[in-house]
């Protein structure tokens, strides 16, 4: 009998192990979102945890944006009942915990606080993201440092402190990025500063952000 492949060429055979990995990402998800709704999970486990399967399938689906223009059809194609983890992944974009907080820390409008921080957290990641996967020209890196530093600024002093170092940090690195050229690239000691200072107001970010409880 002769031997059926899915693919016809290795594009194709790197499209099916990416579709394979997006469907893996979904099911995780699904049961972190379970376990964490059940308190099998502590919060903080479950926010790390959800926030790297939330920057892997940011990265992923980015790269499969023309294959999987809707997650809901891809999930329809592959049997995939996960309502929770759509939601989690591409509906709101930051873990329940952080949805808490933003929360906790609004007297105003709570959709809007909390779309404000989910933005916040996916300028972050995808910045990081990035930087990591070596995208380090001018013109690649000062629009997501724009997008990110447009995104603090509209979360005002109401979740984060006046004096949040993130906000700086950020300013600084456009102003350093406005005397080059668009063509010119970081320097690989540039690029380990800048993952370091978007990590280190990451960390910040997250940590202003006040319990839920509070």
């Amino acid at each position: 009998m002769e031997e059926v492949k899915l693919w016809r060429d290795k594009r194709e055979r790197d499209m099916y192990d990416s579709f394979a990995d997006l469907y893996a990402i979904i099911k995780t998800t699904e049961k972190l979102e379970k376990a964490y709704v059940r308190d099998l999970v502590p919060s903080a486990e479950y926010e790390a945890e959800c926030l790297k399967l939330i920057a892997q399938f940011r990265t992923l689906h980015s790269a499969l944006r023309g294959a999987v223009p809707s997650l809901d059809r891809f999930a329809d194609a592959y049997r995939l009942d996960a309502p929770a983890a759509i939601n989690r992944l591409f509906v709101s974009g930051v873990p329940a915990t952080v949805e808490h907080r933003a929360a906790a820390a609004s007297s105003g409008n709570l959709s809007a606080s909390t779309a404000a921080v989910a933005e916040c957290v996916q300028h972050f990641i995808t910045a990081m993201d990035s930087v990591k996967l070596n995208m380090v020209a001018v013109d690649q890196v000062h629009p997501l440092l724009s997008d990110l530093s447009t995104s603090l600024a509209k979360l005002g002093n109401g979740l984060l402190p006046p004096d949040f170092e993130g906000r700086t940090k950020v300013r600084d690195w456009l102003a350093q990025l406005a005397k080059m050229g668009a063509a010119e690239e970081l320097t690989e000691q540039q690029a380990r500063q800048l993952n370091f200072d978007l990590e280190s107001s990451y960390s910040a970010f997250m940590a202003a952000l006040p319990n839920a409880g509070s």
